[in-house]
């Protein structure tokens, strides 16, 4: 298998409503695509991968330009189109191996951060893995789940090695992912809040209050400032909205977006927090926390010494943290209860953490252990798919979704694209009164059966050719 020709187009969006999330508020963004002309035994074949250039996130640079942050996703993604060329291998893990390791070592030398610099290494996986799943004209749970993709845990050390296939994969993909919904920073949580000036008249809902009435949603991830005041009065807020809906009906997620330097910290501010007494019955609903610490402090040795004297500490994860592929294996020695999944990140590195987390549980049987789903503020027509895909065939139920919530559906792409996704994915996604697909959330769930039987999610060859890029590369 190689990689004939690298196509990388952008295209720029815009959000429905500002989406702030840590020290960013997103606006405005580019959507790349990526199109490879792959040659596997002989026959010539295409695959797709798609995502959101956001800045802010795979560096936290505050002073930093975020077009000069844009333009560095790109070099990213170029280089690793470019690099993608001189490899071939014969199944897809071995050469997203040899890409990853190209791809480190170039970013090395330039002090290109692992989690930025891989973000490229992913999109020419995501293509790698679409391509392959077509040739072989079977679904990506099931090359996955009988060793069809060539995955070998041993190549990331042994600890991944402890638990087979079998025991980390599911049997069948889940038929539904239970849509966990963003509670962005400067998201309205009434309809109340909402200014006049800033009232949308899209069709969609736009305060938390519509969007679970709306979507029945039941999982929230919920974003915190780090102030402990202001974050205890918008998280009862939320809670009087919820108090007549039972306990296991409706549970969040904390995203610690980087707020504090230390686990010692946090840990002072999870503890006040936790004993205000009109919070007691919200923190009942609680599911993990995601990343309270910065990027640069989270895996020091400090926190380990924090987590093992905490009494009834909450579940924490890394994000943002786990930039390479020993990254959360470092985080469970230091008492992190896991990682979270983006196919940003990366697809092999997900199902190596799958694999070395389900080792753990059978280590330490009464340690809670996890991998959640969270997003980028993934858009169709092809990252959000491709990404619950990988998230059903993981078996991570609960999966964070705000692409749909921050963009109007697909209004602004192509009309063959529209009408693409209905024809093959119409449990996916729903035709909105207006005319334009938006993701079909019901009762807080989301349908994969179209996608479950597809490749690699999509079940379809997307035409890019009616998009208005902005930048249009061949490699």
């Amino acid at each position: 298998m190689h990689i004939l020709q690298a196509r990388l187009r952008t295209v720029s969006l815009k959000t429905r409503m500002p989406f702030k999330y840590g020290i960013a508020t997103m606006t405005t963004f580019p959507l790349a695509f990526i199109e490879l002309q792959c040659q596997i035994n002989g026959t010539q074949i295409r695959g797709w991968s798609s995502d959101i250039l956001p800045p802010k996130w795979f560096t936290k640079e505050a002073d930093k330009d975020p077009m000069v942050e844009i333009i560095e996703m790109q070099e990213v993604i170029e280089h690793a189109c470019l690099a993608s060329k001189e490899l071939q291998a014969d199944q897809p893990f071995d050469l997203w191996r040899k890409l990853y390791t190209c791809q480190a070592t170039w970013a090395a030398k330039r002090n290109i951060p692992s989690l930025l610099a891989q973000f490229g290494t992913s999109l020419i996986e995501r293509a790698i893995l679409d391509a392959y799943c077509r040739y072989q004209g079977k679904p990506f749970h099931q090359l996955l789940l009988h060793h069809g993709l060539g995955f070998d845990p041993h190549w990331f050390g042994k600890p991944f090695a402890l638990a087979s296939m079998g025991e980390t994969i599911p049997a069948k993909p889940l038929e539904y992912l239970i849509a966990r919904h963003t509670v962005g920073l400067s998201d309205p949580i009434l309809d109340s809040d909402i200014q006049p000036s800033e009232r949308l008249e899209d069709g969609l809902p736009q305060s938390l209050e519509r969007c679970i009435a709306h979507y029945g949603i039941k999982h929230l991830k919920i974003k915190i400032a780090g102030d402990m005041q202001e974050d205890a009065e918008r998280l009862l807020r939320i809670e009087r909205m919820l108090e007549t809906k039972p306990l296991e009906d409706t549970k969040f997620s904390l995203d610690g977006n980087e707020r504090f330097d230390s686990m010692a910290l946090f840990k002072d501010y999870w503890q006040r927090l936790e004993s205000d007494p009109r919070l007691k019955r919200f923190f009942k609903r609680i599911l993990f926390v995601e990343q309270p610490l910065h990027r640069q402090s989270a895996l020091e040795g400090e926190t380990a010494a924090t987590l093992s004297s905490w009494n009834h500490t909450p579940p924490i994860i890394i994000d943002e943290s786990d930039g390479d592929i020993h990254s959360n294996e470092k985080g469970l020695s230091l008492g992190y209860a896991g990682t979270s999944h983006k196919n940003c990140k990366g697809i092999f590195k997900s199902i190596a953490n799958a694999c070395l987390l389900k080792a753990k549980e059978k280590e330490f049987p009464n340690r809670p252990f996890l991998i959640s789903g969270e997003d980028l503020c993934n858009q169709g027509p092809i990252s959000v798919i491709q990404d619950c895909c990988v998230a059903a065939s993981l078996g991570i139920a609960s999966v964070e979704r705000n692409g749909h919530h921050y963009c109007t559906g697909l209004a602004d792409h192509p009309a063959g694209i529209q009408k693409a996704i209905m024809q093959n994915h119409d449990d996916f996604y729903r035709l909105h009164d207006h005319g334009w697909p938006t993701l079909h959330i019901s009762d807080g769930l989301l349908s994969m059966q179209t996608l479950n039987q597809s490749p690699f999610g999509l079940g379809f060859e997307p035409d890019l050719g009616d998009y208005p890029c902005e930048m249009d590369r061949t490699f």
